[in-house]
């Protein structure tokens, strides 16, 4: 299951967007409906153009649970994108999945023009090619133009997860969401191509690339964003962006512990690390982060996404967010 999106480049009040119910703020589009979201940002979920196609096909696995979003003119500014992927699981994964996607990107989209209207940081100019999810130290990582963008990355996600928690209308107490989603910031035209993947699940995001452009990473689960890029000897050539946060990592597993949950593998699948209550065993989540799942969420799970900061340079080529069905 899953779906496929390319693409090509040449409101305040969290209401969101329920693609299923929407009538108004719509535009058709050589047969495409494309959204109207914060700032008058174009939203898509499926089609194609120009610039984004899009595709999905159900598996053998039951209801598709993943579900993917672009926002071209991201916070009303024509040269920022966010891009997206959210994977599903548990009973009502799939509701889960698709409840963040419409919501979570006008809850960031209005910050950053909160912020932008006060003059904090319209543009963000970071030079950081390192990641610090392996526990290294960066200096650029105490960029302020950066932290706010994590800062405000991290209040989103929190208040999403409140957000969730508060409606009744979807079951989120044992069901939730990974989340991998990049906002592309940039300043010069160049050259370069995204793309981003899901369980079964292709988008492809490409469009002239920049000097000084940057990815801003926010991952949340167990879904990855990889970098492919070109060596000396042009060949491709790949550059994790993100760590799997399974509840077998040490800084995970110690904080599930401190809440008295436990982590552990089962005689039946020996190798896949699961997070559990302290005196049951259930749900046995196999990540350590999630939206949502707030059976979970006094005993260590945590919907605190992982921000990093990636500059681009002419050598890269794409970037694939992938849930972790992606063979």
């Amino acid at each position: 299951m899953g779906a496929c999106c390319s693409c090509h480049r040449g409101t305040g009040n969290f209401e969101g967007l329920y693609v299923e119910e929407e009538a108004e703020g719509r535009e058709v589009e050589d047969e495409n409906i494309i959204l109207r979201g914060d700032a008058g940002a174009r939203i898509r979920l499926q089609g194609s153009s120009r610039y984004v196609s899009m595709f999905t096909q159900q598996g053998r696995k039951g209801v598709n649970q993943d579900a993917m979003t672009v926002w071209e003119s991201f916070a009303g500014e024509r040269d920022m994108f966010f891009c997206g992927v959210f994977d599903g699981h548990g009973p009502s994964g799939h509701e889960v999945a698709r409840y963040v996607r419409d919501l979570l990107p006008a809850k960031i989209s209005l910050l950053y023009r909160q912020s932008s209207i006060e003059g904090k940081d319209s543009i963000v100019h970071i030079d950081n090619n390192a990641n610090d999810h392996d526990g290294s130290e960066n200096p650029e990582n105490k960029n302020p133009l950066f932290l706010s963008w994590k800062n405000r990355l991290i209040r989103s996600f929190q208040e999403m997860d409140e957000e969730l928690e508060a409606d009744f209308s979807i079951d989120s107490y044992c069901s939730g969401t990974t989340s991998v989603t990049v906002v592309r910031k940039y300043l010069f035209i160049m050259n370069m191509m995204w793309v981003l993947y899901f369980l079964f699940a292709l988008f492809t995001c490409r469009h002239l690339c920049v000097r000084g452009d940057h990815l801003i990473i926010a991952n949340l689960g167990d879904s990855r964003a990889v970098l492919c890029k070109t060596d000396e000897n042009n060949q491709f050539v790949s550059e994790q962006l993100t760590v799997d946060l399974k509840p077998n990592l040490r800084a995970e597993a110690e904080r599930i512990a401190s809440r008295q949950g436990r982590v552990f593998a089962t005689n039946e699948d020996p190798k896949v690390y699961r997070v559990w209550m302290p005196d049951q065993d259930c749900p046995g989540l196999a990540m350590a982060r999630a939206f949502g799942d707030f059976c979970l969420k006094d005993y260590g799970l945590i919907s605190t996404p992982e921000v990093t900061c990636r500059k681009l340079s002419e050598n890269d080529e794409f970037v694939v967010l992938a849930t972790d069905g992606v063979m």
